[in-house]
């Protein structure tokens, strides 16, 4: 039984002593406030979510299609909208950058909406 609780507090530790990387000291103020009107708002349907990437050599962050007819949102660290990759009446987006999705590279989640 000792080994056991020895065990189960191990992993216990293990778990919860691993660190998250903290991806906020890398997310553009603008960036966040965006986040932070999403999260304030209504629960999106799917849940809202934020990516960063590699696009035309520098730090892009996409913003997935809300539903339906609602295009995706493609901005640079300041907050510059570059484009709509997809999503919109079409499914292709604006037109604006129609490599993004074979070009853009590192993708990393940075931030998902759990609330229920």
């Amino acid at each position: 039984m000792k080994k056991l609780t020895i065990f189960i507090l191990g992993i216990t530790f293990a778990f919860y002593g691993c660190k998250k990387e903290d991806l906020s000291k890398e997310i553009p103020s603008c960036i966040q406030e965006s986040i932070n009107q999403i999260a304030a708002g209504e629960v999106w349907n799917p849940p809202a979510k934020v990516y960063s990437f590699t696009y035309d050599n520098q730090t892009v962050y996409y913003f997935p299609p809300r539903c339906c007819d609602i295009p995706s949102l493609l901005y640079d660290k300041d907050c510059n909208l570059i484009c709509a990759p997809d999503g919109g009446f079409t499914g292709r987006g604006d037109g604006k950058c129609p490599d993004f999705g074979d070009l853009a590279a590192d993708q990393k989640l940075i931030w998902e909406d759990d609330r229920n």
